[in-house]
C-alpha cells in the first residue's frame, strides 16, 4: 500500500510578460479563458489583515505575503493558478516529471515568468523544516497536505503557516482554491477562477452522458498480497471527483467509508464478486498485474474484471490529476482520463 505522501497513490499564453520577482505578478488575462490567472491587479482591497481558521487554529496574515512556500502535493497549483509563484514546493516523487514537477505547473510558472525558478524539498521523511526555512517565506501553505501537529507547530515559528480545514489530505480542489485565495489576498479572482474551472468540467462531462449515475470504485492491489483490495473510500480525492463527474461511489466503498476519516479500506479478496462498480479504477505499477488478476480463482471474480469495465492506469501523471486536482491540472483530467471513464463504462478496458 502506497503512502498518502507518496501516492496523492496516492495542463495558451497570456500576452507579453513582465519581469518578474518569485512571487510577481503577470500581464492582465482573462481568468474565465486561462487556467493561470494575472495577479498584476487581482489583490483584493481591504483583504489585509485576514484571518484563517484550520486543523490547528487559527493563522493571522497582516500584510501581502510575497515569498509562499507551500508544503501540499498541490497547494502549488492553486498557489500558481492565482498568478502567484511560490519560492519553494514539495517535491512530486509519484506522477512528476524529472524536475520533480509537473508539466502543467511548468507551464503555468512560465505563463508568469519564463525566468523563474522554484526550489523543490523531498518530504518523503517528512516535513523538511530546514529546507523550506532556507527559502525565507512569508507564508506557508498546507492547505491539502499531511502536515502533523508538530510539523505545523516548527514551520509557524518560520513564518505563518495555514493547515488543512478539517481532514489531512482531504481539501477538495475548490476550498484549497477559496483558502488560498484568501491568504494570497485574491478571493475575488479564486471565485471567478472555481466558476470558470466547473464550467469547463461541466463542458467536458456533458460530452459522456454515459457516466451519469454510473457506480465507481478506485482500488490497489499489492502483488504480493492478493489476499485483500485496497479501495480508496469516499473521503478521497479521487472519489470525490469521479462523484463531481456525475458517478456514485460503489455500494461496498459507502459502506466501507462508514465511520471512518481513512482514506482507504480492504476489502478481503474472498468478496470480490461483491464489489458492484460500472467502473473499476485500478492502478499498474507492472503490466503483468492484469493478467495476475484475472488469472487469481478470487480477485478475478470482480464484476468489473470479468465485464471489461476497468482502467488499469499506468499513467502516473495523468493519475495524479485525479489525486490532486487543481484547476490547472483540471485540463489535462479532463482531455486525458475523462475519455477512458467513459470507454470503460462503455465495456472497452483502458490501460
Amino acid at each position: 500500500m502506497f503512502s498518502r505522501r507518496r501516492l496523492l497513490a496516492a495542463a495558451a499564453s497570456t500576452a507579453a510578460a513582465l519581469a518578474l520577482t518569485a512571487c510577481s505578478t503577470g500581464p492582465t488575462s482573462d481568468a474565465g479563458a486561462d487556467p493561470v490567472a494575472s495577479s498584476s491587479t487581482s489583490v483584493d482591497e481591504g483583504a489585509f489583515p485576514t484571518t484563517i481558521k484550520h486543523a490547528f487554529g487559527e493563522t493571522t496574515i497582516t500584510a501581502e505575503p510575497k515569498r509562499v512556500a507551500t508544503v501540499g502535493w498541490n497547494d502549488q497549483d492553486v498557489v500558481v493558478s492565482l498568478g502567484v509563484i511560490p519560492v519553494g514546493a514539495t517535491k512530486i516523487t509519484w506522477g512528476g516529471n524529472a524536475k520533480g514537477s509537473t508539466e502543467w505547473f511548468d507551464a503555468g510558472v512560465a505563463k508568469l515568468n519564463p525566468e523563474a525558478t522554484v526550489t523543490r524539498y523531498d518530504d518523503s521523511a517528512g516535513i523538511p523544516v530546514e529546507e523550506i526555512a532556507a527559502t525565507k517565506p512569508d507564508l506557508i501553505l498546507g492547505v491539502n497536505s499531511g502536515l502533523t501537529k508538530e510539523e505545523y507547530d516548527k514551520l509557524s515559528k518560520i513564518a505563518p503557516t495555514v493547515a488543512y480545514p478539517g481532514q489531512a489530505w482531504g481539501t477538495s480542489w475548490e476550498d484549497s482554491l477559496k483558502i488560498v485565495g484568501q491568504a494570497l489576498g485574491r478571493s475575488t479572482l479564486a471565485t471567478e477562477l472555481a466558476a470558470s474551472t466547473n464550467k469547463q468540467i461541466d463542458e467536458a462531462v456533458a460530452k459522456y452522458p454515459q457516466i451519469k449515475g454510473k457506480k465507481a470504485a478506485w482500488a490497489t492491489f499489492a502483488p504480493s498480497d492478493l489476499s485483500v483490495i485496497s479501495l480508496y473510500t469516499t473521503n478521497d480525492l479521487r472519489p470525490q471527483l469521479l462523484r463531481r463527474f456525475g458517478l456514485v461511489d460503489s455500494p461496498v466503498v459507502t459502506a466501507l467509508s462508514k465511520g471512518t476519516n481513512q482514506f482507504s479500506a480492504n476489502l478481503s479478496a474472498e468478496k470480490s464478486s461483491t464489489l458492484d462498480a460500472d467502473v473499476l479504477i485500478f492502478y499498474v505499477e507492472k503490466p503483468d498485474l492484469v493478467d495476475t488478476l484475472k488469472k487469481n480463482p478470487l480477485l478475478s471474480q470482480i464484476p468489473a474484471l470479468k465485464n471489461g469495465t476497468y482502467i488499469a492506469n499506468a499513467d502516473n501523471a495523468t493519475a495524479l490529476t485525479m489525486s490532486s486536482p487543481s484547476p490547472i491540472s483540471m485540463p489535462v483530467t479532463l482531455e486525458k482520463f475523462l475519455p477512458k471513464i467513459a470507454a470503460a463504462v462503455d465495456g472497452t478496458p483502458q490501460q
